[in-house]
């Protein structure tokens, strides 16, 4: 392990060098430590781009969670177990043609967008990106510098709309993600009109956003991309 750094009370990034088979933007593999003799391991999404080194994690922790709390305390020169194969099909290869991709994130979920950006091959697909990041605290918004960085090489392709629950932010959204797209908030705040001609989605974090994003985006008109049928929302829940 290379570095483990505290963002928050409960908000931490690990870099670890570690000897992988090439991925994808958008996969996860599993890490894993050796808990009372057996081993411990859960899936998470990569946050470093396909061939970047240190590979680079992005974690909540847990109250009850045995795994996470531990990482949390792993410090420089620490081992831990990488899963060299990652998995997963959260890519943009599963995503259709669009002019607009709107990748929607909550809490840690946003790791594999993050991913996305840091990879770039999305910039050759679609005219516009716009990053929907939501947090209970303002606090909670990590790697604003990479955030910003995307938004000063590409201007006016990328739109950056940050949502706070808990507290109220100048310059952020008050509220949730489902109820912005179902009252319009998203679109006028982000200043780019949602179309099925145009738009894309991918969603990713909590169940709970998940599902209620997709419930308001099917009420609009949009349909889920699965089974290789070509929709407009692609999604992943991260428990």
């Amino acid at each position: 392990m290379v570095r483990n750094t505290h963002r928050t009370q409960n908000l931490f990034s690990l870099q670890i060098e570690a000897d992988m088979a090439p991925f994808e933007a958008g996969q996860y593999t599993s890490l894993g430590l050796d808990v009372d003799g057996q081993r411990v391991a859960q899936p998470y999404s990569i946050l470093s781009a396909p061939g970047d080194h240190p590979l680079e994690f992005f974690f909540y922790t847990q109250p009850d969670g045995q795994l996470s709390a531990r990482l949390s305390q792993l410090q420089t020169g620490d081992r831990v177990w990488v899963q060299r194969q990652a998995e997963g099909s959260f890519t943009l290869k599963q995503v259709p043609a669009g002019k607009s991709l709107w990748l929607l994130a909550t809490g840690t979920g946003v790791a594999p967008f993050l991913s996305m950006l840091r990879e770039g091959s999305l910039w050759q697909r679609f005219d516009h990106v716009g990053l929907v990041y939501a947090v209970r605290h303002w606090d909670d918004i990590a790697y604003s510098d990479l955030i910003d960085a995307s938004r000063e090489h590409y201007g006016e392709r990328f739109s950056f709309v940050p949502f706070v629950s808990r507290e109220k932010v100048e310059g952020c959204v008050h509220g949730h993600i489902p109820a912005s797209i179902s009252n319009g908030t998203l679109e006028r705040v982000a200043g780019h009109t949602f179309s099925p001609e145009r738009s894309q989605f991918m969603l990713c974090g909590n169940p709970g956003m998940v599902q209620d994003a997709l419930a308001a985006l099917e009420q609009r008109g949009f349909t889920r991309s699965s089974n290789g049928n070509s929709g407009h929302i692609t999604l992943e829940a991260y428990w």
